[in-house]
């Protein structure tokens, strides 16, 4: 039995991005907590099948069918959510599209279209919610940003400013609120997951493209979402692999860069060849609406050298740090 199970009765929580991933993970992991769920997408057929699932699992489940990137369309999921119990308790931003190849290769409007829907989805989820947190004093936004909001992805620009722009959205909604401590904005910060993501991408670069491995269980990121509503925090790393690139990319900012350039320029260089296309940053595709993306069967034994690249660059990161304070320390003795 689930241990979070029935703790969220009588709880409505809006789940954006739902219809595949960690998006469809926390609805079911929601559900078995007994909460009352709002699912939204793009993909109206894929959610209903969703909601049917999670109703077998004994939550009552509403839908809608939403873009998050048209403020309008987000203003009337709250407005849904809202009529269904009179209140909203707890909105997960989730949505989110990924478009990869060089800055020039991808159209403005396939940036324009990655920002609007990573970094002013989740602002206007923020946007339409907010209002309903102050009228019942409280509220939990949970933002799931990705280690890409402090590691930058070449050949990913668009998405980097969209993940980067959110980090900081969220930290100065956060301030704002200050004089509201019953309101809650949770930022997540998940290394790389083993979801269908990766396959939805638009892809321009030519060849076959994958997330680089070490991939993580998306069920594993939404239970622990799930106990992190029922106790916000600010700020959580959930894999240490995602904090160690963060703080080797914070320690040797250029170092870390060059190192992610030639690993991906090296990995693209080799690849299968691919054909172009734009994936779902424009319209949902018909494909891949599971949980997982089965790349972590494909990934097998590739696991060990980004852990080592992460405690190389945190070790010397550490020694550095410990080489500048040495005379300092000295003089104090």
């Amino acid at each position: 039995m689930n241990r979070n199970y029935r703790k969220f009765k009588d709880q409505t929580v809006v789940i954006t991005g739902a219809s595949s991933g960690v998006g469809k993970a926390l609805a079911e992991q929601f559900a078995l907590a007994g909460a009352t769920l709002v699912l939204a997408s793009r993909d109206r057929e894929t959610l209903e099948e969703l909601a049917a699932d999670c109703r077998s699992l004994g939550a009552p489940v509403f839908i809608q069918e939403t873009d998050v990137s048209n403020p309008l369309e987000v203003i009337r999921l709250a407005n849904a959510a809202a009529a269904v119990a009179n209140r909203i308790d707890i909105w997960i931003n989730n949505a989110g599209v990924l478009a990869l190849g060089t800055f020039e290769d991808l159209s403005v409007e396939v940036h324009d279209q990655v920002i609007r829907t990573n970094l002013m989805g989740y602002l206007h989820g923020a946007h339409a919610v907010l209002p309903y947190f102050k009228q019942q004093g409280k509220g939990v936004l949970i933002n799931n940003i990705s280690v890409g909001g402090f590691l930058p992805v070449p050949y990913g620009v668009g998405y980097t400013a969209s993940k980067f722009g959110i980090r900081g959205f969220s930290s100065a909604l956060r301030a704002e609120l200050v004089q509201w401590p019953r309101i809650h904005i949770c930022d997540v910060y998940p290394a790389f997951l083993d979801t269908p993501g990766m396959s939805h991408a638009a892809n321009y670069t030519g060849k076959a493209i994958r997330p680089m491995p070490p991939v993580h269980n998306p069920v594993t990121l939404a239970r622990k979402i799930v106990k992190l509503a029922e106790r916000p925090a600010d700020f959580r790393w959930i894999h240490p692999v995602a904090a160690g690139l963060a703080y080797a990319y914070m320690l040797f900012p250029k170092l870390t860069a060059y190192a992610s350039y030639v690993l991906i320029s090296s990995y693209l260089k080799h690849a299968e060849p691919s054909e172009k296309t734009d994936g779902n940053v424009f319209l949902p595709v018909a494909y891949g609406s599971g949980i997982f993306g089965g790349w972590h069967d494909r990934m097998k034994g590739k696991a060990l050298i980004p852990f080592l690249a992460v405690a190389l660059g945190t070790g010397l990161g550490l020694t550095a740090l410990f080489l500048r304070r040495l005379p300092s320390l000295r003089k104090r003795q």
